[in-house]
C-alpha cells in the first residue's frame, strides 16, 4: 500500500503544479497593485482572499490527486444531480449582484454555483462520452450529450451568467471534438446555433445586449465603451518593459475600472508590458502543454476526456479574456484563468488541474 501510495507521487507532474503556483504568485502580485490605495473594504481583501482561496485550492489539488478519477466517473449521475440542484438553489436563494445577476450562494462565503459547476460538469460529460465511446458517429448520441450538457448550461444562463454559459457550450464542443466528432456533423450543429442565436439574443438581459451592440458600434454608447478606451491606452502605453510595477497611470490613477478581475491583463500590459504579458501567456501555455501531454498519457477515453475538458475551460477564458482587452472580442466577464481575482474561479480551476493530476499519476507506462 505504501508503494502503491509512493508511485502516485512519484509520477505526480510538478512542472504543471509549478507553473499553477507561479501564475497564482503573479496574478496576487497584479491584484495587489490594481488595488493599491483602495478605499472599498471588498477591493482592500481582495489580496488576502486571494491568498486564502489559493491556499484552499491546493488542498483541494491535493486532496483530488489522491482520488482515482475513474471512481469520481463512476459517479456522474449524482455528480450530475447535485450540479442541477445546486444551479436550481440560486433560483430561489440566490444573492443578486449589482447588476441584477443571481449567481451567488450564501454558505458562510459567498460562491458562485456557476463556476464550480464548470469542472463538475467536465466529470459528468467526460463519464457520459465515454459510456457512449464507439457510438459517436450516430448523430443521435451527439444531441444526447448536447441535451445533457444544455440543460445545466440553460439554467446558467437564466441566473444570467452569459459568459459562463458560454464557457459551458464551449467545454462541451472541446469535449467532443475531442471524443471524435464526425467533420459530417458539424455542418449540422453550425445550422442549429445559428437558428438558436435570434432565440438566446430575444432572451438575453438589456445590459449583456448592450455589451455587444457597443463592440459591433462603439459609437452607440461612449460611456460604455469607456473602460475599453482604457484598457487599450493602458496596453498601447506599456512598451516593451512597461512602466513599472504599481507605476501605470490608468491603474494607479483609476481611470481603469475593474482593472483587479475582468482587466487585469491590462494591468500586466501596461505596469511589465510586452515581456510580462508574454511570461503569463508563456506560463499558461506549460499548463495547457502538460494538460494535453496527460490527455496523451491517459489509459482510457475518460481521462483524456476530462483533461480536453480542463484544457478547453483554461484555453477559452484565456482567448475571451485577453481578446476583451484588446477589444477583439466583446466584455463577457470572464476571468484570467489562475490571474484574476476571483476565489470561485482560482477554487475552480485548482479542482480542474487536480482531476488532470489524477489522470497523470496514473498512466500509462511508457
Amino acid at each position: 500500500m505504501q508503494r502503491a501510495n509512493f508511485s502516485i507521487w512519484y509520477r505526480f507532474d510538478f512542472v504543471l503544479l509549478g507553473a499553477v503556483v507561479l501564475l497564482i504568485i503573479y496574478g496576487v502580485l497584479m491584484i495587489r497593485s490594481a488595488t493599491l490605495g483602495a478605499i472599498d473594504p471588498d477591493i482592500i481583501n481582495r489580496v488576502p482572499r486571494q491568498i486564502q482561496y489559493a491556499v484552499a485550492g491546493l488542498i483541494v489539488l491535493l486532496a483530488v490527486t489522491m482520488i482515482d478519477y475513474r471512481l469520481l466517473g463512476a459517479l456522474h449521475n449524482w455528480i450530475y444531480t447535485f450540479v442541477i440542484g445546486f444551479l436550481g438553489l440560486v433560483t430561489f436563494f440566490g444573492l443578486v449582484g449589482a447588476a441584477g445577476a443571481q449567481r451567488w450562494l450564501n454558505v458562510g462565503i459567498a460562491i458562485q454555483p456557476s463556476e464550480i459547476s464548470k469542472v463538475l460538469l467536465v466529470i459528468a460529460l467526460a463519464q457520459h462520452l465515454a459510456n457512449h465511446y464507439q457510438r459517436l458517429g450516430e448523430i443521435k448520441i451527439v444531441l444526447l450529450s448536447l441535451i445533457y450538457i444544455g440543460v445545466p448550461a440553460l439554467l446558467v444562463f437564466l441566473q444570467p451568467s452569459l459568459g459562463v454559459t458560454i464557457v459551458i457550450m464551449t467545454t462541451w464542443a472541446g469535449m467532443i471534438w475531442g471524443a471524435g466528432l464526425r467533420l459530417k456533423h458539424l455542418a449540422i450543429f453550425l445550422i442549429v446555433i445559428m437558428i438558436l442565436l435570434p432565440i438566446v439574443w430575444v432572451n438575453m438581459e438589456p445590459y449583456q445586449q448592450q455589451r455587444i451592440v457597443n463592440f459591433i458600434n462603439p459609437e452607440a454608447d461612449p460611456d460604455g465603451q469607456y473602460n475599453i478606451e482604457q484598457a487599450k491606452i493602458a496596453i498601447g502605453s506599456g512598451g516593451l518593459l512597461g512602466a513599472g510595477y504599481a507605476q501605470g497611470s490608468q491603474t494607479q490613477l483609476r481611470f481603469l475600472r475593474v482593472r483587479h478581475t475582468d482587466f487585469i491583463f491590462s494591468v500586466i500590459a501596461e505596469e511589465l508590458g510586452f515581456a510580462g504579458a508574454v511570461l503569463a501567456l508563456a506560463l499558461i501555455g506549460v499548463v495547457l502543454w502538460r494538460i494535453f501531454r496527460a490527455a496523451r498519457l491517459a489509459i482510457d477515453p475518460l481521462g483524456s476526456l476530462i483533461c480536453y475538458g480542463v484544457a478547453t475551460l483554461i484555453f477559452f477564458q484565456t482567448f475571451v479574456s485577453i481578446g476583451m482587452n484588446l477589444n477583439l472580442l466583446p466584455v463577457t466577464g470572464l476571468t484570467l484563468p489562475f490571474i484574476s481575482s476571483g476565489g470561485s474561479s482560482l477554487l475552480t480551476l485548482l479542482l480542474g488541474i487536480g482531476l488532470v493530476e489524477s489522470v497523470v499519476v496514473r498512466r500509462q507506462v511508457r
